[in-house]
């Protein structure tokens, strides 16, 4: 990592646990502005506990987590949305009777100005804000290749398509940083390599950081500059793709020797 990279998105001895169990081991990490970074680990491992606790859907009881150097614990997640942090899911949670171009203008809800009065008397302020809203929308589906099936109701899109509509959705909220949560799951080889393709535009394009859980280890290897490693709630390496990937802890806990040999 550059030194001139600095830190976007800072954990500091994050501890989380239910009933007794320790989820979350007092993790400590970040993700520099205008980076690519993965999170990978066994399943159970407390990835997406994680991502849970970055967005204010779960609270730690103890630690620290900032964007930008602003407190984010005990914030409401739409609150986290407005701070600057979007995020899709494993599975896939679009609005199931709207179109692809309203399930993404449903996006920039967090930052929309006009109020109830202004929207039930459409008054000019709010017919202005909506075709902002709209014009904003049909951007980012145009950004992620998908315009040309703004009108169909989104579930109707074949999967990877859907997987983009929920991308170009959290990409309306205009955020610093997006977490994607298993973002190649049930992709072909095809959309994996469109996907990789995708990730590093919005970095370098668009300028928001990115940070995935991903268990595709060939993609991980590919699009990361830094890649943490979790284990039973607790970080055990961190670093470039190639240190990971010869990293003995690693190795053992979740990559084997086999895949380790085959990433080399």
């Amino acid at each position: 990592m550059s030194g001139a990279q600095k830190m976007l998105l800072n954990l500091s001895d994050v501890r989380l646990s239910f009933a007794g169990n320790t989820v979350l081991d007092h993790v400590s990490f970040g993700v520099a502005g205008g980076s690519i970074a993965s999170l990978i680990g066994p399943n159970g491992a407390g990835k997406t506990s994680l991502f849970n606790c970055i967005t204010g859907f779960y609270r730690p009881q103890s630690g620290s987590i900032t964007l930008g150097g602003e407190e984010l614990l005990r914030r409401k997640p739409h609150r986290v949305t407005q701070m600057g942090i979007a995020r899709t899911f494993q599975n896939l949670r679009l609005f199931r009777e709207m179109s692809v171009l309203e399930n993404v203008m449903a996006g920039q809800h967090c930052r929309t100005r006009a109020g109830a009065i202004s929207a039930v008397l459409r008054l000019p302020s709010q017919q202005r804000e909506e075709r902002e809203i709209r014009k904003a929308s049909e951007e980012c589906l145009d950004f992620v290749g998908i315009l040309d099936e703004a009108d169909r109701i989104a579930t109707t899109l074949a999967y990877g398509h859907q997987r983009r509509v929920e991308i170009a959705r959290a990409l309306a909220t205009q955020p610093k940083l997006l977490l994607l949560d298993e973002p190649a799951a049930g992709l072909n080889a095809g959309e994996k390599a469109t996907l990789i393709d995708l990730i590093r535009r919005i970095r370098d394009e668009r300028g928001v950081a990115v940070l995935l859980i991903e268990h595709d280890m060939g993609l991980v290897m590919k699009v990361s500059e830094r890649i943490s490693v979790l284990d039973h709630g607790a970080m055990i390496s961190e670093g470039r793709p190639d240190e990971i990937r010869a990293d003995p802890k690693v190795i053992e806990a979740y990559l084997g020797q086999d895949e380790a040999e085959e990433l080399l």
